[in-house]
């Protein structure tokens, strides 16, 4: 059995939160409803329904797509359940933005860091591994400072910068795994940034600096957005990483080093845009509910 599209977008979200709201109201002055769900609330109903999910709100019916705004933290089997939904609605054709593809290769950063560098672009030397051992005895020959991040993690939380030789936390501090990067020395210690460049299909809609006193430059650590000089590299960089890990929009982070060459630190399917919306006249949230609908074509009548 098959089941018709409806005229509606949802949202799937945790809370309605500013971004959420925002999102919403774009989409409705593009001429579709909105409604927001959560995964955890929806499921699969094999046999049931005649697209064999259970979405509140729809029916029989299927959403004329949906928008992944974030998934909350679960158990391995709640995670796989929501990621599952999400990849069933893409097999019934509901477009999905982003997709679990792109949404599993960016929250696992190892597989980020391979697809970039398989793309050719720029990356720190990067070494995923379980065994404190063979990790410690990297950091002990390493040539510099590396930076340990949670291979799951987001908004800064949970990074280290390791010195040569000194020693990492325990397996069960970082989840069994440890994610190590060369760390990216700038011309000063003194003064830190980065950038996030904002991308959306193969445009980049706006980029900020995030600056810091800290080496840790997230605004969400404390770190201050201003607008970025427009720079073709970072734009071109920010595009081709989007691309690489199939995203429709993502937050890339970039950093240019001590001869200020760019090189790509992450790619974000779910970014936050707040506080880059506060650097710019363009509106994120309507650039992106016009990419959707543009992605979407002529939706079909009731």
């Amino acid at each position: 059995m098959s089941a018709s599209l409806s005229d509606t977008v949802v949202i799937f979200t945790e809370d309605a939160d500013w971004h959420t709201r925002r999102l919403k109201a774009a989409i409705e002055a593009e001429g579709l409803g909105v409604v927001v769900l959560s995964l955890n609330d929806c499921g699969f109903a094999i046999g049931e329904t005649p697209h064999g999910l259970m979405l509140p709100g729809f029916g029989d019916r299927l959403p004329a797509a949906a928008f992944v705004r974030l998934i909350a933290n679960g158990t391995t089997e709640q995670i796989t359940a929501r990621l599952g939904l999400l990849h069933a609605l893409r097999e019934l054709g509901v477009k999905v933005m982003n997709d679990a593809r792109a949404v599993e290769r960016c929250v696992d950063k190892s597989m980020t860091s391979f697809l970039i560098a398989r793309a050719g672009l720029p990356t720190p030397r990067t070494f995923v591994r379980e065994s404190r051992e063979a990790m410690q005895a990297l950091v002990d020959e390493a040539p510099g400072d590396m930076v340990l991040k949670p291979l799951f993690g987001a908004q800064g939380r949970g990074i280290k910068r390791i010195a040569p030789r000194a020693p990492l936390p325990e397996r069960e501090k970082v989840g069994s795994v440890y994610y190590l990067q060369d760390f990216v020395a700038r011309a000063s210690d003194e003064a830190f940034e980065d950038w996030r460049v904002f991308v959306i299909g193969e445009t980049v809609v706006a980029s900020m600096l995030r600056r810091s006193p800290r080496w840790v430059t997230n605004i969400h650590q404390g770190a201050v957005g201003v607008a970025a000089p427009a720079d073709p590299r970072a734009a071109e960089l920010a595009i081709r990483a989007a691309a690489a890990v199939g995203a429709d929009y993502a937050g890339v982070d970039l950093i240019e080093d001590a001869q200020g060459n760019f090189t790509v630190l992450e790619v974000n399917s779910m970014p936050a845009w707040k506080g880059l919306q506060k650097t710019t006249d363009i509106d994120i949230a309507a650039a992106l509910a016009g990419h959707l609908l543009r992605a979407l074509g002529p939706v079909p009548a009731l």
